[in-house]
């Protein structure tokens, strides 16, 4: 990739990235069918600072899937009858049934994050936590799921050059919480929670793959070349629907002439 006068390496370009995008996404659907072929069940884990852009990746898998069988699951903070329940309950009813994907914007893993950093659990949660994901995991890979963990990085430069975008774009600030306006000023903390976390958790069952986001173009390539890579036996045939022509119109029959559309408003 081209360098720019300052030394970095130039952004990649939209219409560049939409051909690199575009063949990666003919094989999401491949893997797809192969699921749906095969029966098994795809779970995709995507973590990372605010900013990091998982909302951008996840667009980019589900985008040309059948939302009946992709699924984003992104939960909002625990109500108080699941903040009593084991930690991971109210995870387990939002995991794929056959041929299904899911794809968790943010997971389990906001204990050991957000939550220890910001001081919403206790040290004894959140170290019972660390215990207890990497047995979680392996029930899931021991019954059949595919599991994969993402974590995708970002310089806090780069974060806070777009916290400024975020906050400039009125279609963006959704976005920005009162969460985020803390997490700013606790970056060093969140890199030693997630240092933490990728220690404890980072298992041969299920291990983690740190993305580069720094370019969320670039990243999002990468991360889906090596989701695609890591199942390489996703081949299907694919059936064709065909469709014969139509002997007569039922609609002229019914109402003796074609229908007028209505005007477009202008």
């Amino acid at each position: 990739m081209k360098k720019s006068k300052d030394g970095k390496p130039d952004k990649l370009g939209k219409d560049d990235y939409y051909d690199r995008l575009a063949p990666l996404q003919l094989e999401l659907n491949d893997l797809a069918r192969w699921l749906q072929f095969t029966g098994k069940r795809l779970v995709v884990v995507i973590e990372g600072r605010d900013t990091a852009g998982k909302g951008g990746v996840i667009a980019a898998i589900a985008d040309t899937l059948n939302p009946r069988q992709c699924r984003t699951v992104a939960l909002a903070k625990p109500s108080e009858r699941e903040q009593t329940q084991w930690y991971f309950q109210r995870y387990v009813p939002h995991l794929p049934a056959a041929g299904e994907i899911v794809l968790f914007d943010r997971s389990w893993y906001n204990r050991a994050g957000v939550e220890r950093v910001m001081g919403f659990c206790t040290e004894d949660q959140t170290n019972a936590f660390l215990k207890q994901a990497p047995a979680f995991e392996k029930m899931l890979v021991d019954d059949g799921i595919l599991l994969f963990k993402y974590w995708l990085t970002v310089d806090q430069a780069q974060q806070e050059e777009r916290f400024a975008e975020r906050l400039a774009d009125p279609l963006k600030r959704w976005k920005l919480s009162p969460i985020d306006v803390k997490a700013r000023e606790k970056y060093a903390e969140y890199g030693q929670a997630r240092d933490v976390m990728l220690e404890a958790t980072h298992t041969k069952t299920a291990p983690w793959t740190l993305v580069d986001f720094n370019d969320q173009r670039i990243g999002r390539l990468t991360m889906i070349r090596h989701l695609l890579d890591s199942i390489p036996d996703r081949k299907v045939t694919e059936a064709l629907v065909e469709f014969p022509p139509l002997g007569h119109d039922p609609l002229r029959e019914k109402f003796g002439g074609p229908i007028k559309p209505i005007k477009n408003v202008t």
